[in-house]
């Protein structure tokens, strides 16, 4: 018990000097938060078998820690405002495709609605989770900077648990509040979400057992989309697959494919044979693929799988097709006609005076003026000023 107890005051030191180095925080602050990381790691490590059978287990706490501050400074670094817009941002890129409005065609400005409302109610959660995690009153919030840093933290990885499944299959947390929100559950099919994430069994009361959590669960993660975009999801991923061949990048096709089966960092590390830093190097030149095919190679079936094509303005609100127009130039403004009206780029290049390959280089570029008013859309309106 000794030992443990020196383990934790050893934990609590590194974090509260280092937040008194790296933060403007006042000192009671600087050690609550330090004292709160610093119970989890001590917890995560009591806890994991893994861990404990390693026989080094100081190590592994450091490890937790280090990881721990510096997701919290991350967030701390950027501030209130931008801290959030990125929080939302990530939250926002997991869940796109799990949200669909019920019974109608999954519009891109929908979805968009319908994830801002979903997050709200996430935050939620994820404040009563930290709560009830870290031990403190159910009325706390977080009221400094520093605080506000570690909820957003913490809601990062409350999102990205993974619950285990049937199967020996998992899923993160995020995806299947997610999937349960989409799908509206009838009332005939309710059940605590908690316990049925959670793996728990539910009171005695409660008619439910384990094969209908079970069961509950199966269903959480066994949304099948409409036939339509499902049809265009898997062409859009035939098509990548295609490309990434052809320009012999196998090892991004390789990573491709695990990404699609929602595997962990670690597993595909493991399976690929990559150190951390190598499987950073790979997914930063998947990232550099993808977007080349999104918004060059074959924008046309992206866009359209995205409800973001030509006929609906590049999936922009009427007040973003505003903005969209005052970015672009004249010479842009033309090659966006001449698109809307289907011509052919060799036709564009000549009405223009330029090259095939300049048409291309300037629509890709148009594309990405798009994008990136779409994207701040999803990952900034959202964001809350009083959490």
């Amino acid at each position: 018990m000794r030992e443990v107890c020196q383990g934790v005051e050893a934990i609590f030191q590194l974090l509260f000097n280092e937040l008194r180095q790296s933060t403007t925080a006042s000192e009671q602050n600087c050690r609550d938060v330090a004292a709160r990381l610093a119970n989890e790691v001590t917890r995560i490590c009591n806890e994991s078998h893994r861990i404990k059978t390693s026989g080094d287990v100081e190590s592994w706490a450091k490890t937790l820690a280090n990881h721990r501050l510096k997701q919290v400074l991350k967030y701390y670094r950027l501030g209130s405002h931008r801290g959030r817009i990125d929080l939302q941002s990530t939250l926002s890129a997991i869940v796109y495709r799990y949200i669909t409005p019920s019974q109608t065609p999954a519009s891109y400005q929908a979805r968009v609605t319908l994830i801002e409302d979903f997050l709200q109610g996430f935050y939620v959660e994820s404040l009563n989770a930290f709560r009830r995690e870290t031990s403190i009153e159910e009325n706390y919030r977080p009221r400094s900077l520093l605080e506000l840093s570690e909820y957003m933290a913490f809601t990062e990885r409350y999102a990205k648990r993974r619950i285990p499944l049937p199967g020996r299959r998992s899923q993160q947390l995020l995806i299947l509040r997610a999937q349960t929100f989409s799908q509206q559950q009838p009332p005939e099919t309710s059940v605590d979400m908690d316990t049925a994430a959670e793996g728990g069994t539910p009171d005695s009361e409660n008619t439910w057992n384990d094969a209908a959590i079970q069961q509950v669960r199966e269903v959480m993660v066994a949304s099948e989309p409409e036939p339509l975009e499902a049809n265009l999801r898997d062409k859009v991923v035939e098509e990548l697959f295609a490309y990434l061949e052809e320009r012999q990048q196998h090892d991004c096709a390789d990573y491709f494919t695990l990404r699609l089966q929602d595997l962990p960092t670690s597993e595909i590390e493991e399976i690929l044979g990559l150190t951390p830093r190598q499987r950073d190097y790979l997914q930063q030149r998947f990232k550099y693929h993808l977007i080349r095919f999104a918004l060059s190679h074959r924008w046309e079936l992206v866009h359209q799988w995205l409800e973001a094509d030509l006929e609906k303005n590049l999936g922009l609100t009427p007040h973003q097709w505003q903005l969209f127009q005052h970015k672009i130039d004249p010479q842009q403004g033309e090659l966006l006609h001449h698109k809307q009206q289907g011509h052919s780029t060799q036709e564009i290049a000549q009405a223009l005076g330029c090259t095939v390959t300049q048409v291309d280089k300037r629509w890709f570029k148009l594309l990405e003026i798009a994008w990136d008013i779409r994207n701040r859309s999803v990952s900034g309106s959202g964001a809350s000023e009083d959490e």
